[in-house]
């Protein structure tokens, strides 16, 4: 499954037999392993719910399905619940299967729309923090058996490759200050740096991200190019670090624009970027 960060889930059972000590000679009852029925199906697994956290992996959080079980939210644990929903498989009264495009698009639209609602502040907020939206749907099998759900999870990026965990409420954290600094955007040096690693503000870190500026589109909504997307951030992020800046007269600045990949995966905006001690 495909996302600007992102896309992701499930289960099975057994069962047990009995022996009987009584007359030999009589008939014996049948037992679960002489059944002369036809075998009962595999129970499906429980439609997940909102609420639920798990302790994922990274590696997790990116696959499209995955069987991992929920843990108590007062135990250690990177991804959190936050919307289920239902697929629309039928489409002009055609079945699609659960991993089609159509299906899929569906999914990477409503996980990402509903994440801002659900963590509260701003559209600046939510572009500022290492918050994201990743998502699960059935396997074919599953939907097959007539699974027709998927699930949003709210996940924090650390560092590179690695998730952060969560903690306390998450719905409207980033409504707070202190859930803006716990998973704000933060740097291990100025962007263009060869030692700048985006992470999170948790995180020892020496830049923070403190404002964004959007890029206009080159023709047909194409990348606009490396001079242009330089370009547009320039003078706004140096009035926003000014802005912010004890003395007005001696601040530093940093902007980081699109890169064409970037862009593909829907970021169509640049960071604007200052020291933090």
């Amino acid at each position: 499954m495909t996302r600007s960060l992102i896309a992701l889930l499930l289960a099975l059972g057994l069962l047990a037999g009995c022996s009987d000590d009584g007359d030999k000679s009589a008939a014996p009852e049948p037992t679960p392993s002489q059944s002369t029925g036809a075998p009962e199906p595999a129970k499906p697994a429980p439609r997940p719910k909102p609420g639920g956290c798990y302790a994922l992996s990274y590696e997790a959080a990116v696959a499209p399905t995955n069987d991992v079980k929920p843990v108590s939210c007062q135990a250690k644990h990177t991804a959190l619940t936050f919307l289920v929903g239902d697929l629309n498989t039928v489409v002009d009264g055609h079945l699609l299967t659960v991993d089609s495009d159509r299906v899929q698009q569906q999914v990477a639209r409503s996980c990402p729309q509903a994440l801002s609602d659900f963590v509260g502040g701003s559209a600046e907020d939510l572009r500022l923090s290492m918050l994201s939206a990743v998502w699960f749907s059935p396997t074919v099998e599953q939907s097959d058996a007539g699974q027709d759900w998927y699930r949003c999870e709210v996940i924090a990026i650390a560092a590179p490759q690695r998730l952060q965990l969560l903690s306390g409420a998450m719905k409207g954290v980033l409504a707070t200050e202190e859930g803006r600094d716990t998973y704000g955007m933060c740097g291990t040096a100025k962007p263009g740096n060869k030692d700048f690693r985006r992470v999170s503000c948790a995180r020892p870190h020496t830049w923070r991200a403190v404002g964004t500026v959007d890029v206009r589109p080159g023709k047909g909504g194409a990348y606009p190019g490396v001079e242009a997307a330089q370009k547009a951030g320039q003078s706004i992020c140096e009035d926003t670090v000014r802005d912010l800046a004890e003395d007005p007269l001696t601040f530093t600045w940093g902007y980081e624009w699109p890169e064409r990949k970037q862009w593909a995966a829907g970021q169509h905006y640049g960071f604007c970027w200052r020291p933090e001690a």
